[in-house]
């Protein structure tokens, strides 16, 4: 089934851009596995300002129709973020098979939101080599 998954990534956008090189570099061993419904999420020119050609309705419903239609999906939750909240809250709902992501040692802490969830997976990820290891690991979980 590798490369035919429809995968929903989830990282910040108003919450902040610190990280898109690290989206970026999500997204695109991602892609290894299927289409990335969400790869605008790492794109440099995407600042905190969010979309400016949609309305925040129509982002909310097509981001929800693609967390819909996601065979999984893989999270980064380092910055935090109310929207990356909801859709991992929403998934859930969906029972998604959910990967979240976490950087360690970049001075945040993880919600126990997330941290305590049984229905999340939750990988510690300093290096892209930990990020690749355990995208792999989990994928190879559920497939």
């Amino acid at each position: 089934m590798k490369g035919n998954l429809k995968i929903y990534f989830a990282g910040s956008i108003r919450g902040g851009r610190g990280n898109t090189e690290r989206y970026r570099d999500i997204i695109r061993y991602l892609q290894e596995y299927g289409r990335v419904l969400t790869e605008h999420i790492g794109n440099e020119k995407l600042t905190a300002a969010g979309e400016s050609a949609m309305t925040d309705r129509e982002i909310f419903g097509r981001d929800l129709e693609w967390l819909e239609s996601a065979d999984v999906v893989v999270a980064e939750v380092t910055s935090p973020s109310l929207g990356v909240g909801f859709e991992i809250a929403t998934a859930l709902q969906l029972q998604k098979k959910i990967l979240c992501l976490f950087h360690p040692g970049t001075g945040t802490r993880l919600s126990a939101m997330i941290a305590g969830c049984n229905g999340l997976v939750v990988k510690n990820c300093s290096t892209q080599a930990e990020i690749k290891s355990s995208i792999d690991l989990y994928f190879k979980a559920i497939l």
